[in-house]
């Protein structure tokens, strides 16, 4: 075994234009993982056709080549033997990755990094809001009354269970401030402090900002002359990260004039009263009405064109994720989750399950319709992992190798994302976006949701049919 590990390895090398375009290698459990010098002389095809190769795609810098669990260890261990390059773990090669992106790809990884390690605390508060709602909706299990209304001894625990879910929100500046001083390299507990500033409880909640506007009753410092207001900024998102960046430029600007001896005294101190008093001066009103202005356009959209915004936003969904852009809506649908009250929920989680369904779907149609028995074992496996909202496999290692089963994709997840616009399906929490997304959405839009995966999964696996027996058809006029 361990010869042909070292010949996969060889032609692996070889057609990804030899050592001299190497720059990192990793893995992690099923994938290798490569930095290019020039991605462009990767020979594809020829990759494809190597035995125990998957698939293959580039994401965030990386080319990462599908192997399989066990097999990627055995890879690994003969390619960096042949290549010669020292064993890289999967941050240090992040790093070298990272030099390979342009600043918007640089922007779009930072989010997602800032916010995919908070997504459990999020999802947790969600669907602990999920069964809130369950038991305090009326008419969901008993007509023209809700649980708590109908067994009153339960009524407490709804009232504990929906404490519990809110907390997550509430102090969502703090998960985000933390998460982000981390990415921005600033101290990481000075980033939690800064979030805690943000929603002291000294401050006018966040959320009653626009009625205390209303009434002109806002409390304020006057200092020297300078009025700032005191309002807090529970439930955002722009204002802390813009917060904890200028933290992170502070404290590194001050390390570097401060002497030694007084880092630990003076940069702390200098880091967190310079950075509150630029946030509740200039970022915070600043940011507080971008943020609001990005989500407020973002649901003015989908809601003022309805099925037809809904099926535009499906359809491009995919393409978006091939970017890696989509890492952008993790800001605005976090927003709208904070704003639940306000928004009922997020429409962007609804999208992107639409989506993936979609991608699973035309995967499976490959297996039935692909003679390939290498390509039909990874439209199989892929197919299904996309049902469960984990998308790249199927994505890349075989609807966008065929091409047409991308396109159908595209067509199932427009169709079925204008059916949920209309029916207004919206999740409370993040999740796996896919099947087991059910348990993200709100107990209303459940049997909407799942109508509408019924709809994405049908809509793409017939059209995938229909699109292949276009492509055989045209393969054969252009031979004759």
């Amino acid at each position: 075994m361990s010869k042909n590990y070292s010949k996969v390895a060889s032609k692996i090398l070889e057609v990804l234009g030899g050592k001299e375009n190497l720059v990192s290698a990793a893995h992690c459990a099923t994938r290798l993982r490569v930095v290019l010098s020039n991605q462009e002389l990767v020979d594809e095809k020829k990759l494809e056709s190597i035995e125990l190769v998957k698939g293959s795609f580039l994401n965030g810098g990386q080319f990462q080549i599908i192997l399989g669990a066990g097999i990627v260890d055995e890879v690994y261990a003969e390619f960096i033997k042949l290549s010669g390059l020292n064993e890289t773990s999967k941050e240090e090669l992040k790093k070298v990755a990272d030099t390979k992106l342009n600043p918007l790809q640089r922007i779009l990884k930072s989010l997602a990094d800032i916010f995919v390690p908070i997504i459990p605390a999020i999802v947790a508060g969600g669907l602990l809001m999920g069964i809130n709602n369950i038991l305090t909706s009326q008419g969901l299990f008993i007509e023209g009354v809700s649980l708590i209304e109908a067994y009153p001894q339960i009524a407490d625990l709804a009232s504990l269970i929906n404490t519990f879910a809110n907390t997550a929100f509430v102090f969502l500046p703090v998960l985000i401030g933390f998460s982000a001083a981390k990415i921005f390299g600033a101290n990481q507990y000075l980033g939690a402090v800064i979030a805690m500033l943000m929603v002291h409880p000294d401050l006018l909640n966040g959320w009653g900002y626009g009625a205390s506007l209303f009434e002109g009753t806002i409390p304020s410092w006057n200092i020297l002359g300078l009025t700032i207001e005191k309002v807090g900024y529970q439930g955002t998102v722009f204002p802390v990260l813009a917060a904890i960046y200028i933290l992170a430029k502070v404290e590194k600007s001050l390390r570097k004039v401060i002497p030694s001896v007084l880092d630990n005294l003076l940069t702390p101190l200098f880091s967190v009263f310079i950075t509150g008093i630029l946030t509740f001066v200039v970022v915070g009103p600043i940011m507080r009405g971008a943020g609001n202005l990005l989500t407020d356009g973002i649901m003015f959209l989908y809601n003022s064109l309805g099925p037809i915004g809904g099926a535009i936003f499906g359809g491009v969904y995919g393409p978006v994720v091939v970017t890696g852009m989509h890492h952008s809506f993790m800001a605005v649908e976090t927003q709208l989750l904070a704003d639940m009250t306000l928004t009922g929920g997020t429409f962007i989680f609804v999208v992107a399950a639409m989506s993936n369904i979609a991608q699973g779907a035309s995967a499976l149609a490959v297996f039935f319709i692909n003679k390939d028995t290498k390509m039909k074992g990874v439209a199989s496996a892929s197919g299904i992992s996309a049902l469960l909202g984990i998308t790249e496999p199927a994505m890349f290692g075989v609807n966008l190798k065929l091409r047409y089963p991308f396109y159908a994709a595209m067509i199932g997840a427009a169709v079925s994302t204008a059916y949920t616009t209309f029916a207004n399906v919206l999740a409370v929490s993040q999740g796996p976006a896919g099947l087991p997304g059910i348990i993200a959405i709100r107990p209303q839009s459940m049997v909407q949701y799942i109508i509408g995966m019924a709809i994405s999964f049908a809509v793409a696996f017939v059209m995938t049919i229909v699109l292949s027996k276009m492509n055989k058809f045209n393969k054969e006029v252009e031979a004759a």
